[in-house]
């Protein structure tokens, strides 16, 4: 089964260069968690389902608590959230960075992970 995580908007400190650092800027994060939920599609048990509720928690924790200075450091911590549940078997986790570029709507990077 797959979880989606759409277009959740936090912000954050993040960049490398000193202007950066002074204010939070906006990031658009997408999470979708691929799992075995056969055992929550019988049970109807939400003990039994990967709780994206939970994640999206610690999702807003981590990217709102941190500074960064790369969009990859932010990617790579939520995919290392999301694989602490043991019935996920795939992650793709994009982080978008909206008006990091002249002319660009916004740039981003993806973390892809499988087990």
């Amino acid at each position: 089964m797959i979880i989606k995580i759409e277009n959740l908007r936090l912000r954050t400190i993040i960049g490398i260069y000193d202007w950066e650092k002074k204010n939070r800027q906006d990031l658009i994060i997408n999470v979708t968690v691929d799992f075995d939920g056969s055992k929550a599609a019988k049970s109807d048990n939400i003990e039994d389902t990967f709780d994206y509720k939970a994640i999206n928690k610690k999702i807003i924790s981590f990217v709102e608590t941190n500074d960064f200075n790369l969009l990859e450091r932010v990617a790579a911590g939520i995919c290392d959230m999301v694989f602490e549940e043991p019935a996920v078997r795939g992650a793709s986790v994009k982080v978008e960075k909206p008006g990091a570029l002249r002319f660009a709507d916004s740039v981003s990077v993806t973390e892809v992970r499988d087990r």
